[in-house]
């Protein structure tokens, strides 16, 4: 069985920490009104189409997860300006909520989603914290690769996932 590769949207997908008035380069601007964004501009996000070919190729090793706020929504708004198909989401049960042991909210949930599957997760929230809780209580490998969220996914980082399937694909 492939590891789950859980990919969050903000951040590592649409660096939306970038200095607002310089697009990154090689990303599209696309205004969107996912649910909470009713009233006032539309959403800001910017999306390199080139990462949807990444994770595509990514999914001969891989199975892909949204884990992200979109939840389904990402199948909805981002996935079509990558190429994606649709993909399997974690509905987190509470979103923001309260954390164990000063960990992100998404980690416990991330854990419950995955069972005892081996898992690689892009986020730019994880932080030591969150390594030493899944090291502490996940029984297979994990790979939690914090993005930076004023540049997003970048060549090195889709190699480094490309690796770490290679070296824990059953």
């Amino acid at each position: 069985m492939k590891p789950l590769l859980l990919i969050d949207v903000d951040g590592p997908l649409n660096p939306y920490a970038a200095q607002p008035q310089r697009r990154p380069e090689g990303y599209t601007t696309h205004r969107m009104r996912p649910t909470g964004f009713t009233e006032g501009k539309p959403l800001r996000v910017w999306l390199n189409p080139g990462h949807g070919a990444e994770l595509l190729a990514l999914a001969d090793s891989y199975e892909l997860v949204w884990a992200t706020t979109w939840k389904d929504e990402a199948n909805d708004w981002i996935g079509p300006h990558l190429g994606l198909p649709r993909l399997p989401f974690i509905d987190w049960p509470v979103m923001h909520g309260r954390a164990p042991r000063g960990t992100f909210w998404k980690t416990q949930y991330v854990l419950e989603y995955a069972g005892a599957r081996p898992f690689a997760w892009i986020d730019d929230d994880i932080t030591a914290l969150d390594r030493e809780y899944v090291e502490q209580r996940h029984p297979a490998h994990a790979l939690l690769m914090y993005v930076d969220e004023r540049i997003g996914l970048t060549r090195p980082d889709f190699d480094a996932l490309a690796d770490w399937a290679d070296d824990h694909t059953a």
